[in-house]
């Protein structure tokens, strides 16, 4: 590949495991909350945060341990028996984001009657989701939220640091300290920002510098040597 011609895109892996999810102050309360299934107050519980906070991650463990389907609102059709395929717990990823009310509305109380289990995630606590079906709205007000808050610092530098493994680079612990006081705080920033770092490395066959990352951050990609 000649100097600047752009790497082909394969695909990176995110780690989902447990043993990848980092616990810290932000997020020790969900990780609480999911630690108590099945003893849960109600046949449901929301994960509600920011964007790219860990949502996803933490239902995906759950999703293991607890035997459930992992879905999206587009997968949302048809009968309960249907969409559970035998299973008695389920996962909706982003339910805040348009969902059919009233399949939701059958699904949930089909687990409330087979003594099953629904996650839902969201940006927002379910209270304040645009649902119209009155039944769906006063059932899923009453569920407990488990919040996943802003990340800090300590939490910051973890994260970032998992995200570059999960593109299998290795970068010395100066790079981690100069990225953290310098990109938004949030982790769909910090995930822009390291696949940037990866993509211009690949183009230029270089290894993750501090003076390569400098160039990323002023955007002045071509720069970096």
């Amino acid at each position: 590949m000649n100097a600047g011609q752009l790497p082909l895109e394969f695909e990176h892996q995110p780690a989902f495991g447990r043993a990848d999810f980092v616990v810290a102050e932000a997020n020790r309360g969900a990780v609480a909350w999911l630690d108590r299934w099945p003893d849960w107050p109600a046949p449901a519980l929301a994960l509600a945060g920011p964007p790219a906070c860990g949502k996803t991650h933490l239902a995906s463990i759950w999703a293991e341990r607890a035997g459930a389907k992992l879905m999206s609102t587009r997968e949302l059709v048809g009968s309960p028996e249907v969409i559970l395929q035998g299973r008695r717990s389920v996962v909706i990823d982003a339910a805040d984001e348009g969902v059919d009310e009233r399949t939701l509305l059958h699904l949930y109380n089909h687990l409330a009657e087979i003594s099953g289990h629904l996650l839902l995630t969201g940006r927002l606590p379910p209270a304040r989701w645009p649902i119209r079906l009155p039944d769906l709205h006063s059932r899923l007000a009453a569920i407990p939220v488990a919040f996943v808050q802003s990340p800090d610092e300590v939490l910051l530098e973890a994260v970032l640091i998992k995200l570059f493994a999960d593109r299998q680079l290795r970068v010395a612990p100066e790079i981690v300290s100069y990225l953290i006081p310098r990109i938004e705080r949030s982790f769909g920033a910090m995930q822009d920002v390291v696949g940037k770092i990866d993509r211009v490395a690949l183009t230029g066959h270089r290894n993750v510098s501090l003076i390569l990352v400098r160039s990323v951050l002023d955007g002045n990609d071509q720069g970096a040597k």
